[in-house]
């Protein structure tokens, strides 16, 4: 049997998928009275009976630890307008809600004002896949509005061409 396995570099791996385009998504939850969230590109739909969708934390990740202790989240989909929103809750420790302008869920979730779209969600199921955790996530509620996507593609925030 030809052993078939090669070794990717990280570098390689983020260059090639880079040019896979993404929306950009905040993840939120409340921790007790304190609401969390950190910014994620790997969130997408995973089924439409039961409605599911998925997104995948980094090990690393001390935010995600408490989304999971809620037991329920709202993933934001940001708008195109919305890349220092995205900044913010990227930064690792800071106090990402200090000047965000957001509402409580029908689950309780934070939902950003601004966001093109919101999915509150219960958990799942979690499996490890690396250096990320696989969320599942089953959908309670969702809502769109109108507007143009955040996207993210190469390393840069994109817009659609008008």
């Amino acid at each position: 049997m030809t052993d078939t396995r090669t070794e990717i570099s990280e570098r390689l791996f983020r260059d090639v998928l880079g040019h896979y385009c993404t929306g950009v998504a905040v993840i939120t939850a409340m921790d007790g009275d304190e609401p969390v969230g950190f910014s994620c590109q790997s969130f997408q739909s995973v089924s439409l009976n039961p409605a599911m969708v998925s997104f995948a934390p980094a090990l690393t990740s001390t935010t995600w630890p408490r989304i999971r202790r809620a037991g329920m989240f709202a993933a934001n989909i940001l708008s195109a307008d919305q890349a220092e929103l995205c900044r913010t809750f990227a930064v690792s420790g800071a106090d990402k809600f200090a000047d965000v302008r957001w509402r409580p869920g029908r689950i309780g979730a934070p939902l950003l004002d601004g966001a093109l779209a919101t999915v509150e969600c219960e958990i799942a199921d979690e499996v490890k896949a690396g250096d990320h955790m696989i969320v599942l996530g089953q959908v309670r509620h969702l809502e769109a509005r109108g507007g143009s996507p955040l996207l993210f593609y190469r390393g840069r925030f994109e817009r659609l061409a008008s």
